[in-house]
């Protein structure tokens, strides 16, 4: 009997702790962020490019979810990427030129998931233009792969025509330094930079531990000079490539280095390019491979972005450094099983200051005060269809600006800087220029509405806005102008005030 009573108490015990402990928090997901450097959504298959051979991040998208209009907060490398790592605008870090570095001050994705309980690590290129970390216990880049590449020695590889010479960049003519040639790089692809990334983040990946994970891998393809290895050669025919037409409504804006293209060199580079693509679309899904095999693929959050849009030759121009729809628009995917909706995709105005709440909030992580970004999680889950009214583009080499809604768009340059990024175009701006697109009706953004009567309370209230964002995110209020008149509230903002 005694024992009875001691196992009916037994059990009883069970059930009162049972009903009474806490519940056991879910498990977080891991995050894996992949992104490739000066890659255009619009030459990918995912968002309908029939010439793309993009397989594996056609499959990601197919997984997951598709922002169609989703714009990089400067089209250039170092803001747009230490922009999206923080969830904070270019001009509020201070990092709006290449050159600058990433401030120690600022707190990176990494850093917020590093004191949550993640492991973190970085490989490839980040930009951060410095020495430091900013959160990344792990990092391998371009030193690494060098030292690993003369330690091992180069592959054997068929000595079966040319191949790109040192990039030099401003330099020798454009046609060389765009690959016009559509040349390989002397390597196989075993011993290319990008396929030993893939390599290492596929390691990672097979590691165990407790600890959720953060991996950042990030290719330096398919940036000019548009690298792919000898086994790609011969990949892509330029005669099938189309030449855009530039217009006459061009012709201020053409960069002078831009101008002695021949039609054949133009093909030449648009196929380079997509080769390119077609290579880190290779490395891509190494890792993507790496990933369902760590049995980690379905308890893992997946991002995939450029670092900004990349035109080839709309507008006469081959670079991003603007704001023309292909240099900002950029490619944006997003998959985690179970939570976001297979095959789902969104014409919803995005900015890629959104990525890193989005991340933290899907994590469970509380997101600082100091991040300006908005979480895209209602997009994701279904409960909302719309995010943003507007979204607000700056690149302050040009002191250049747009902010458009989801029909039209303003540009604003001052005119007063001579550029330093080598765009300079033949008859450098001496005025003031600020353009009005109708993005429905005129796609391919040829015609100027700005000047025309019937838009000017549209063009006065974008520049109203336009002047209240830069304001508000302005790292040194005391510089902002302190005037009521627009152009110059808007002049003073888009100078650039980088950390020293």
């Amino acid at each position: 009997m005694n024992r009875m009573l001691r196992t009916a108490s037994f059990f009883v015990g069970v059930v009162l702790w049972a009903v009474s402990a806490p519940a056991a928090e879910p498990a977080r997901p891991n995050v894996l962020w992949i992104c490739a450097d000066d890659l255009a959504a619009y030459t990918l298959g995912a968002y309908g490019d029939r010439a793309a051979h993009t397989p594996n991040i056609d499959r990601l998208a197919a997984e997951g979810m598709r922002f169609d209009r989703a714009y990089c907060n400067s089209p250039v490398c170092t803001a747009s990427r230490q922009s999206f790592l923080t969830g904070r605008y270019p001009r509020s870090l201070g990092v709006t030129q290449l050159k600058t570095a990433l401030p120690a001050s600022e707190t990176t994705l990494a850093e917020m998931l590093t004191a949550a309980g993640y492991r973190t690590a970085a490989i490839g290129k980040m930009h951060f233009n410095s020495p430091l970390k900013h959160g990344f216990e792990h990092r391998l880049d371009m030193p690494e792969y060098q030292q690993a590449l003369k330690k091992r020695g180069r592959r054997p590889i068929p000595n079966d025509g040319p191949v790109q010479p040192p990039w030099r960049p401003f330099k020798d003519p454009a046609s060389i330094w765009l690959n016009s040639a559509c040349l390989p790089v002397e390597l196989a692809d075993a011993d290319m930079s990008g396929t030993w990334f893939a390599e290492r983040a596929a390691d990672y990946l097979g590691e165990t531990s407790d600890q959720p994970f953060f991996l950042m891998v990030s290719f330096y393809e398919p940036h000019s000079p548009y690298l792919f290895p000898v086994d790609y050669r011969g990949r892509r025919d330029p005669r099938l490539f189309a030449v855009p037409t530039v217009e006459p409504a061009d012709d201020w804006q053409v960069p002078a280095i831009f101008r002695d293209l021949s039609a054949g060199q133009k093909q030449g580079i648009a196929a380079a390019y997509y080769t390119s693509v077609e290579f880190v679309d290779k490395n891509i899904g190494l890792v993507l491979d790496a990933l369902r095999g760590s049995g980690h693929d379905r308890d893992t959050l997946v991002v995939l972005t450029g670092d900004h849009g990349y035109l080839l030759g709309q507008h006469g121009r081959f670079e991003k450094h603007c704001s023309y729809e292909p240099a900002v628009r950029a490619p944006l995917l997003i998959r985690l099983p179970g939570t976001i909706r297979a095959g789902s995709h969104t014409d919803a105005l995005v900015e890629f200051v959104d990525i890193v709440p989005t991340l933290l909030e899907l994590c469970g992580v509380a997101v600082p005060a100091a991040v300006q970004g908005r979480s895209l999680s209602a997009l994701l889950d279904g409960r909302a269809t719309r995010h943003r009214d507007q979204v607000v583009v700056e690149y302050s080499e040009n002191e250049e600006a747009l902010i458009r809604d989801d029909r039209f768009k303003l540009v604003y340059i001052t005119g007063r800087r001579r550029r330093e990024d080598g765009y300079e175009p033949a008859t450098p701006l001496d005025h003031r220029v600020i353009e009005l697109f109708d993005e429905q009706a005129d796609p391919d953004e040829l015609h100027n509405l700005a000047g025309d009567a019937a838009h000017a309370d549209r063009v006065d209230a974008f520049l109203r806005q336009l002047a209240d964002h830069l304001r508000r995110t302005a790292r040194r209020p005391d510089l902002v102008p302190e005037t009521a008149d627009l152009h110059c509230c808007i002049d003073g903002c888009l100078v650039p005030h980088d950390v020293e």
